[in-house]
């Protein structure tokens, strides 16, 4: 059995208000139980205390060092933004920052701790900039160990200048859907491969 742990790198730091990430997520979800995949609770960035660094703990009332470990202790990251100015969120950008510390945290073999997970991105936005936001994201967490699937990334974008958000649709596009089938089959599989036989570094 393999487990996804899904992050929602929202603004929103009330846990309990809605979220269109949250919807694209669950949409992800509903795709990767069908693959035998188990999905973590969703970790809500700003609902905790992230500061910024680069380290993997930056001191007292740091709540990183938590999430990371519920992070790397799963066998896929679905890593969850809106897109605010055409880019992934400034928490994104930070839980971003926090895993550069990888970089320094090597095995004997030179493997990141990351090493042999893998990573999707669930992206929402009402605005263009989903290809500009996985773009960063997918440059960012390869530069830190993480495996990339083929289509790796689920998005959503409504019309420019408009306020339908993906969480208020009435019907979820099939295309949509179709990519999100395709984004769980081929990350649980690669996800599989890596459980059984490991990067050797």
């Amino acid at each position: 059995m393999l487990r996804a742990q899904p992050i929602n790198c929202t603004l929103k730091s009330d846990a309990s208000a809605e979220s269109s990430t949250d919807a694209m997520i669950g949409l992800l979800a509903q795709a990767f139980e069908k693959h035998d995949v188990t999905l973590a609770e969703t970790i809500r960035i700003a609902a905790h205390n992230v500061p910024p660094g680069v380290t993997s703990n930056e001191g007292p009332g740091d709540d990183w060092p938590m999430i990371r470990d519920r992070i790397l202790a799963a066998d896929i990251l679905i890593f969850g933004t809106p897109i605010w100015m055409g880019q992934a969120s400034s928490v994104a950008k930070r839980v971003l920052e926090r895993m550069d510390a990888f970089l320094d945290e090597t095995d004997d073999a030179g493997r990141m701790p990351s090493y042999s997970r893998v990573a999707v991105a669930a992206i929402v936005g009402n605005e263009d900039g989903a290809h500009a936001a996985s773009a960063q994201i997918f440059q960012a967490l390869n530069d830190v160990g993480w495996t990339l699937p083929p289509v790796a990334a689920c998005y959503w974008v409504g019309e420019a200048m408009q306020g339908v958000d993906f969480k208020d649709l009435k019907q979820t596009p099939d295309k949509v859907i179709e990519t999100a089938r395709m984004v769980a089959a081929n990350a649980a599989h690669l996800a599989r491969l890596l459980k059984t036989n490991p990067f050797p570094g």
